[in-house]
This record gives C-alpha cells, sequence and structure tokens, in this order.
C-alpha cells in the first residue's frame, strides 16, 4: 500500500481551517465578480429554477473563459428560462444557441439530461452531489458539487482546475496533479476545508481566488486572503522555514503528494512550482478537403451548401460545408480528386477536379486536434436536385448560413 502523506500536506489543525474559511469568505464579500449566474442563485426563490440556473452556468464554463460564457448565458436563459422550456426545444435549436462555445456534446447533454428531469423526475432536479452525478448524463463530480453547494446547500467540495492550482499551492503537493491518486487527495482536502455554513459562497470563492489571484503565471500573492496558510508562499519566502519542513524532508521519497526527486523545487519560479502536470501530448494532426458550393438563389443572391454531420464525434450533429478527410501528404490534384468524388454524391452530376478553385487554407485547433481545412470554391450552375437518402443538407443565404447551426471553423472558412 502507498504511504500516507504526512500531515504537512493536508488540512489537520481545526482552528486553521475555520481562519481559512473566514478569511477566504471575507474577501469574496468584498472582491467578488458580479456574474449573472450568481445574481439568479442568488435571488431565485424556487430550488428547481436556481439549480438550473447553476446548472447551466456550470455546462457552459467547462473548458470556456467566464467572459465568452456571459453572452451565451444570456442568450440561453431568455430562451430557455426553465428547465421545462430546454426539455421542449429541439437539438437544432441548441446547437444553434451553442455554437461558438466549443465542446458541443455540452449542450446536447445537457438537453438530454433537462428531458430526463422531466420525464423520469416529475421536474425534480436531484438535491445532493451524489444524486445528481448518478442520475443526470453530462454531469461530473465536478459539477454535481457545484450545483448541490451553490444551489442547495450542501456541504461538499469541489475541484476544478482553478482549485486544484490552489490546493497544490497552499500544500505544496508537488506530485502529478492530474493523476487519479492526487486528485482523490484534493477532493479530501477540498471537502475538509469546505464551510459548513455557506458552501455555495466557499466554493465559489476558492474557484474565484484561482481565477483573479492565484492565476497560473504571475499570482497576485501580496494580494491573496490566505497566504498565511499558504506554503509554497512561505517557501518562496523564507526557504526552509522552521516549523514548515522543506518539500525534499517529506520521508524517504515515497511521499505520494511530494514532487519526484528529479523535479526539485526551482527557487525561480516561487509558488509557480506547483500545480505540476504530466507533459501533454501533442495534438494530433488532420487536414480535411472541404468546398464551398455556391450557385444563384431564386432572387439571384448567392446560395451556399451546408450538410449535417453524424449524431456523434467531433462536432456532432453541427452543419458544415461539404468536407472529406484527407491522408497527409497527398498533392494538391490527388486532393482536389478525392473531393470532386465526395462531391459528386452531393450534386448528382460529375464534378471536375480541375473546376474546383483553390482559396487558400485554414487552420484550427481543437483540444486535441490541429485541423487544416484546405478550402476549395465551386460555383453551380443550374438547379441541382439533393438526395434526401444522404445526410441532411440545405441551400442558406450568408445570413443564413451564420444563424445555422455551425461551428467556428466553418465560421473561418
Amino acid at each position: 500500500a502507498p504511504a500516507p502523506p504526512p500531515a504537512r500536506h493536508l488540512f489537520s489543525d481545526p482552528a486553521e481551517v475555520e481562519a481559512l474559511r473566514r478569511n477566504l469568505l471575507a474577501w469574496y464579500d468584498r472582491c467578488k465578480r458580479d456574474l449573472p449566474w450568481r445574481a439568479l442563485a442568488a435571488t431565485e426563490p424556487d430550488a428547481d429554477r436556481r439549480g438550473y440556473a447553476v446548472w447551466v452556468s456550470e455546462i457552459m464554463l467547462q473548458q470556456t473563459q467566464v467572459a465568452t460564457v456571459i453572452d451565451y448565458y444570456a442568450r440561453w436563459m431568455q430562451k430557455w428560462p426553465t428547465l421545462q422550456a430546454l426539455a421542449q426545444a429541439s437539438l437544432e435549436e441548441v446547437n444553434e444557441l451553442w455554437a461558438g462555445l466549443g465542446y458541443y456534446s455540452r449542450g446536447k447533454r445537457l438537453q438530454e439530461a433537462a428531458r430526463k428531469v422531466v420525464s423520469e423526475l416529475a421536474g425534480r432536479i436531484p438535491r445532493t452531489a451524489e444524486d445528481l452525478q448518478k442520475l443526470l448524463p453530462g454531469v461530473g463530480r465536478y459539477t454535481a458539487g457545484a450545483i448541490a453547494s451553490i444551489s442547495y446547500g450542501q456541504a461538499t467540495g469541489v475541484v476544478d482546475g482553478n482549485v486544484i492550482r490552489v490546493l497544490c499551492r497552499l500544500r505544496c503537493v508537488g506530485a502529478d496533479s492530474s493523476s487519479p491518486g492526487v486528485i482523490d487527495w484534493l477532493w479530501d482536502m477540498a471537502n475538509v476545508l469546505v464551510d459548513r455554513s455557506r458552501p455555495g459562497d466557499f466554493n465559489q470563492a476558492l474557484m474565484e481566488l484561482g481565477a483573479t489571484v492565484c492565476v497560473p503565471k504571475s499570482p497576485l500573492c501580496g494580494e491573496c486572503p490566505v497566504k498565511q496558510h499558504c506554503q509554497a508562499w512561505r517557501r518562496k519566502l523564507f526557504g526552509k522555514a522552521p516549523p514548515v519542513p522543506d518539500v525534499e524532508d517529506c520521508g524517504l521519497g515515497d511521499c505520494p503528494l511530494c514532487p519526484p526527486a528529479t523535479e526539485p523545487w526551482d527557487s525561480s519560479l516561487g509558488v509557480t512550482n506547483f500545480p505540476r502536470k504530466a507533459a501533454k501530448k501533442p495534438p494530433r494532426a488532420m487536414r480535411t478537403a472541404t468546398c464551398v458550393l455556391e450557385r444563384r438563389g431564386c432572387h439571384r443572391a448567392p446560395e451556399y451548401l451546408i450538410v449535417q454531420r453524424s449524431s456523434s464525434g467531433l462536432l456532432a450533429g453541427l452543419w458544415e460545408f461539404p468536407s472529406v478527410p484527407l491522408a497527409q501528404d497527398l498533392q494538391e490534384e490527388k486532393e482536389k480528386e478525392e473531393l470532386a468524388d465526395h462531391l459528386q454524391a452531393w450534386t448528382g452530376r460529375p464534378v471536375a477536379a480541375k473546376a474546383l478553385q483553390f482559396i487558400g487554407e485554414v487552420i484550427h485547433i481543437f483540444s486535441h486536434i490541429h485541423q487544416t481545412y484546405v478550402v476549395y470554391s465551386l460555383h453551380l450552375d443550374g438547379d441541382v436536385t439533393l438526395d434526401p437518402a444522404l445526410s441532411p443538407s440545405r441551400w442558406v443565404t450568408e445570413d443564413e448560413f451564420h444563424a445555422s447551426a455551425v461551428s467556428t471553423a466553418m465560421k473561418k472558412v
């Protein structure tokens, strides 16, 4: 069995825990950002509406910055102010509103969960983190803890990227912070720390601290309300400062939370020695040929063909210009031939590769994919009958294109 971490990595002194809670909440009350979902959570008397408001915000905030989410959140809550309204919406409507937020499966799962609450749970959102995670698709451990603590007052901790950073610095946790064992220890710490009388505010305060003060680079340690509890800060100031032992003095190299012996403390980094993560795998490179097919509509205005992607996988259910994946290092003529063969299915007529006009390349970075779109255009004369047996497709004007559920990558194209 692995050796348990020494007490210095944990929060074992009740007096220190209470002081940390008090200082952090006082700072939060003074300095918290005015965000729309916080206002709704604080003023909405109906428990299910409150839970829904927090739920939507937490799903949107996954992998997306606050500044980007604010406008999307306002439009979402205006269009679907209740969980029942969302349950009645179509996936197409959800995708259209979500377009540009990225990670599109989030919106799909949110709607699936809303429908489940209405059809199977009598419209009542589960009240505990355990039930939220067990019963609702797309709700993981963090989201469940956030909804349960903020909306329903359950004294349960939360661990997201901001909390990981704060806790790792507070307790000099230098092991790989993305490893399952370290994550479990951080959840234990979060559950010890959470304030029992104001769990939602405390969790938001911890996340706010990581988002605005204890940031990844150039943290504002002088403004930190809990720096006196931060072992990384003490280490930066004093080095080996009794009674706080040095990181390397944690044992005989078997501490599960210490930095590996091959990566000792770097004094030039200060508190940003923590957290430490395993090196990310580089995103895989992909190339896709895509064609903007244009025709003249009934009023002679240009129209463009868009087709719907599969209901699963990357960008599921979104609309795009006809596209085909390419092998790496294909010559341009071979790329055009493959795209022309693909387009023939949509146009119902042979497409000459030489008719395709090369426009340029568009690069779009997904979290795990470095995607290059090789963009061509083709103007079609005469009417084109689309085969209903193929994936859904339609002709749209430029305005209709931008109002459709299309990805940011396709807007770049």
